[in-house]
């Protein structure tokens, strides 16, 4: 079976049962650390004072992450019946995200704004976030019958949203002694995901000896969003559009 080729990458079920496992473990890291260690330290200086779609997009979101990590410990326990089965949850499942993302990004800009006079130019970087994973995502879903291209959309998918994870504990031990110029800014927002498709990629070439077609066009698609983000950030006129946004 270890050389059945499948959409021209040689399939490789038993490694990639355990690498796609472990990235995606890697996720949960970034999310317990990052968000784990953040929302602590807020609860202890000011107390369950989030907005209710804060909590409501914590739930969704954690709520999708434990699904996904089921579905790829489904395929490596040799269940794939099971696995499509729950594929039509997951699936109307990232569909919230796509609506309570934006919303609870939107509300909190909104809220700091009024408290801080904090302009929302980050914004760029929220709704980047959760094009990149509709893009990714939804191909995912669309590519479902060729698994190759499925689980490596997907779990990208994955990935590029758990950039706000890293960004709270891992980048900045990084992007600090780097300063505030361009690779700075861009390892404080997205050096611990990058890894992490970097991993996906090195992973590819050790047992394939190539890239996937869908990993080069999805790693493409991150990048982009990603300095798509950093433009957005230092641009008047987005600052304008987000002003706009937050209803101001």
């Amino acid at each position: 079976m270890t050389s059945i080729a499948i959409g021209g990458i040689p399939a490789k079920p038993d490694s990639d049962r355990n690498a796609f496992l472990l990235l995606t473990l890697m996720v949960w890291v970034a999310v317990l650390s990052g968000f784990g260690t953040d929302s602590f330290d807020h609860v202890r200086k000011h107390g369950l004072d989030y907005p209710l779609i804060v909590h409501l997009r914590a739930v969704v979101f954690v709520s999708f992450l434990v699904l996904f990590t089921t579905q790829v410990a489904l395929i490596r326990g040799g269940r794939p019946d099971l696995h499509r089965r729950l594929g039509m949850a997951g699936a109307a499942w990232a569909g919230l995200m796509l609506v309570v993302g934006p919303a609870t990004a939107v509300t909190v800009d909104a809220a700091r704004y009024a408290a801080t006079g904090h302009t929302p130019e980050f914004l760029a970087v929220q709704l980047t976030d959760i094009l990149a994973f509709a893009g990714l995502t939804g191909t995912g879903l669309l590519l479902r019958g060729t698994p190759s291209a499925h689980k490596r959309l997907m779990l990208l998918g994955l990935i590029y949203i758990s950039d706000a994870g890293f960004a709270r504990f891992l980048n900045p031990l990084v992007a600090t002694p780097l300063g505030d110029g361009f690779w700075g800014e861009m390892a404080g927002l997205y050096l611990g995901s990058d890894l992490l498709v970097l991993a996906l990629g090195v992973y590819d070439l050790a047992t394939r000896r190539r890239l996937h077609p869908v990993y080069i066009v999805g790693a493409t698609w991150m990048v982009a969003l990603q300095l798509t983000a950093r433009t957005l950030l230092h641009s008047p006129a987005w600052k304008a559009v987000a002003l706009h946004l937050i209803g101001h």
